[in-house]
């Protein structure tokens, strides 16, 4: 499968960039006759055949369109990105194969890391997506600071997980199938105390992601895995 970006419903034919040119045709061996899929990561996917194998400008005859269904209850989840650029990749690859629908970069007080590479994290989605075999790209949105995200939260069900020593519900008992569902994970060292009370103030719930202290995109993963689980409940 091949990512088309700006390929439509009513395309006869596609002309693949060069990159993906060049892996269609160098790297996987498709000639021209040849059968390949195209999704353009907002949900269609595409059935075509290679016309002309250039390998710079691979041009395939799309022969069928088709919309793949979407999930009913979008999950969100709002993370601080780590200073380890690494750790912050691995974890929007994971997120991706997975099936998150929407990473905010949440700008907290004890974020690290400001600066966000939006080329190279969208081509790290592009890469998770296809691998997983899915046609939906995560919108990874702008960062958004904390205490914006808290004011107008994009989703019904809103949750906070965070360290301090309170009693809290597990995410899967707290969160409830079928609504759209927002979850915030704190930087390394935790939200702060203010932000934990603003947040509560505002209607997010706090929820525990288990019994050991996880690295921010360890948690990020357990939230992700966590809440696609409680809405698949809900088919």
């Amino acid at each position: 499968m091949f990512y088309a970006k700006d390929i439509t419903s009513g395309a006869g034919h596609y002309t693949m960039d060069e990159p993906t040119s060049k892996y269609c045709i160098q790297v996987l061996r498709h000639e021209a006759g040849d059968e390949v899929l195209l999704a353009d990561g907002r949900g269609g996917r595409y059935t075509g055949v290679i016309t002309d194998d250039n390998r710079k400008k691979c041009v395939v005859q799309v022969k069928n369109y088709e919309l793949m269904p979407p999930v009913k209850a979008p999950v969100r989840i709002a993370i601080s990105f780590t200073k380890n650029t690494s750790r912050i990749e691995w974890f929007l690859e994971k997120a991706t194969e997975i099936g998150m629908q929407t990473i905010i970069p949440l700008v907290s007080q004890r974020t690290e890391k400001e600066k966000f590479r939006a080329d190279r994290f969208e081509n790290i989605l592009v890469s998770a997506m296809l691998q997983s075999q899915q046609y939906y790209l995560p919108e990874l949105t702008a960062p958004a600071t904390f205490e914006a995200l808290v004011q107008q939260p994009p989703a019904d069900q809103l949750f906070i997980a965070h360290c301090l020593p309170e009693q809290k519900q597990h995410l899967w008992q707290a969160m409830q199938p079928g609504k759209d569902s927002l979850l915030l994970i704190g930087p390394e060292g935790d939200f702060t105390p203010e932000e934990i009370k603003l947040a509560l103030e505002k209607g997010f719930q706090p929820v525990s992601l288990g019994d050991t202290r996880l690295r921010t995109e360890t948690a990020g993963i357990v939230g992700c895995t966590t809440m696609n689980a409680v809405n698949a409940t809900a088919l």
